[in-house]
């Protein structure tokens, strides 16, 4: 596909915003996917809010030393598509995923926080627990203390209402 100037600058210009805005643009090597398994890993993506890009690594290349930031150079010498998202771990976790039922897509790298990662960095915050699992667990740790309070509450009710009863069936059987 030719693509001329303007199309060009336009796409430098939407990839310069895209690495900037996100938290996460990690590279992976789909050469090895057919049509049907990247439809099915843009749709899966989307559904995640994660923007799948597949554009001239030369594009890529000068956004990215427009911005200055860096990745390993040799993931550049491969077809690759960029996995963009705002959540670094949601990202890295959906691409592991799909990995492990489509061998052929290999994670190989990108930039997370700004930083250049590698694919063993990337497998370790496919890892992570989500954002949605710590708050979760966040709630629990906060709700902890007010459900023992309740508990504690409870008791001191539950051993006056036996006291009375006690003192209840104790009075019947004097009469």
């Amino acid at each position: 596909m030719l693509l001329t100037k303007e199309k060009k600058k336009q796409l430098l210009e939407d990839l310069k915003v895209l690495f900037k805005d996100s938290s996460a643009s990690i590279a992976s090597d789909y050469s090895g996917l057919s049509n049907p398994e990247i439809t099915e890993l843009r749709k899966t993506m989307k559904a995640k809010g994660i923007r799948l890009i597949v554009t001239k690594n030369t594009l890529v290349k000068k956004a990215l030393e427009e911005l200055k930031l860096d990745i390993d150079s040799e993931i550049l010498d491969k077809p690759v598509m960029f996995a963009f998202g705002t959540d670094e771990v949601e990202t890295a976790k959906s691409l592991i995923e799909f990995t492990k039922s489509h061998e052929a897509l290999e994670v190989l790298g990108g930039i997370v926080q700004q930083e250049s990662v590698d694919q063993a960095k990337i497998k370790v915050l496919a890892l992570l627990p989500g954002r949605e699992e710590l708050q979760g667990k966040l709630v629990g740790i906060l709700a902890a203390p007010i459900y023992g309070l309740v508990n504690v509450l409870n008791g001191n009710i539950r051993g006056l209402v036996s006291v009375l009863n006690q003192y209840q069936n104790q009075v019947q059987t004097q009469h």
